[in-house]
């Protein structure tokens, strides 16, 4: 399709085109059933195939073990800013925080409604330009949880590897890098993710949790607030976000289909080479801002030389039919989100007319 978007939004994101046709054709009439799926109750045999079909899926793309359960729950990754320490905090045991960035902060000011909290690590002092080394991290073993944000979609700075916690369970929000690349899931108790980014339209959050966690919560929670009553109803105790659920496994189907989360590591890395290649030779014209160790493959956060500039960049490759470039309020610059479903030649066509916009303007 000519008149597509070069679409580098921060979420919702840009969703692949071929999942987008396949969900077209079936958008009226869902498999022969004279109605849309949209149309219909979540505890009919038809939605539940797609359901179920979408947690196999994400089980085989990530190689989650069996001991964990596989969750989709509305409310964004913010709610679960909140579950979390509403059904993992441990009486008298103090949950520990990284605080890397706009989203490590949110969680963290959650968290501290519901008691004391420790700081294990801090980047603020830089701005939150980097990940603190896996040495810097400071936490008691008598912990309740340590909480890390993968990927800080604001700053553009991702974790390279994740720390190896021993018997304190580890708690990640992978809401921006779910599988854009191979992890361990057994190093997590529990992984969540709003589904905007990588892995299809808003509505749907993903919770993946080691069965041993999900109990009686030390605190009082609400029914719809806790772990158990998803997982003991196969996250079908209310109505699900039906739709959302469905574009999210025909999105994991694409994901399959090119090759699971190596291939998107690899597709994501040479996307990501080929902006900071432009960045780093610039001369100073385009400056990252991430430090190169902590730089994400997700998203790309750069500035130019002064506000006026800014502003001229945007306004131009708007023109040019770049969406979403512009960088979020609390730090300025520039963004660009490079998730799953971005294609290469979207970011070869970044990259022109970066180096374009620098002839004119350099």
């Amino acid at each position: 399709m000519a008149n597509r978007a070069y679409n580098f939004n921060a979420g919702p994101a840009a969703l692949p085109l071929e999942v987008l046709e396949r969900a077209q054709k079936q958008f009226v009439e869902f498999e022969n059933s004279g109605m849309s799926l949209m149309e219909m109750s979540h505890r009919g045999a038809v939605y539940e195939k797609v359901h179920f079909e979408a947690v196999a899926l994400l089980r085989e793309l990530m190689g989650i073990p069996h001991n964990y359960k596989v969750l989709f729950i509305q409310g964004g990754a913010s709610t679960q800013f909140a579950m979390v320490p509403m059904n993992l905090i441990k009486s008298g045991k103090a949950p520990a925080y990284i605080a890397t960035g706009s989203w490590a902060t949110k969680a963290i000011q959650e968290a501290k409604m519901f008691g004391d909290i420790t700081i294990a690590a801090s980047t603020e002092a830089d701005q939150y330009r980097r990940v603190p080394a896996i040495n810097e991290l400071q936490y008691s073993e008598d912990t309740s949880y340590l909480h890390l944000t993968s990927n800080e979609t604001i700053e553009g700075t991702q974790w390279r590897e994740y720390p190896d916690t021993g018997s304190v369970p580890l708690i990640g929000d992978l809401s921006s890098d779910i599988l854009c690349r191979p992890i361990d899931v057994s190093q997590f108790a529990v992984i969540y993710a709003g589904a905007q980014k990588n892995l299809g339209p808003s509505g749907v959050t993903i919770v993946i949790i080691r069965e041993d966690l999900i109990g009686q919560p030390d605190l009082p929670v609400p029914t719809m607030l806790r772990y158990s009553t998803h997982a003991k109803a196969d996250s079908l105790y209310n109505t699900p976000p039906t739709f959302a659920v469905y574009m999210m496994n025909e999105t994991l189907k694409w994901l399959k289909e090119q090759g699971g989360a190596a291939a998107m590591e690899q597709r994501n890395r040479e996307k990501a080479r080929l902006l900071y290649e432009v960045i780093d030779g610039s001369s100073g014209f385009y400056r990252g801002f991430a430090e190169p160790g902590s730089r994400s493959i997700m998203n790309v956060t750069f500035r130019l030389g002064s506000e006026e500039l800014d502003k001229k960049f945007v306004k131009e490759s708007e023109a040019e039919g770049f969406v979403g470039l512009k960088g979020h309020r609390s730090v300025g610059g520039m963004r660009a989100s490079i998730y799953n479903a971005v294609p290469v030649e979207s970011v070869r066509a970044l990259v022109n007319f970066m180096k374009d916009f620098q002839s004119r303007n350099g």
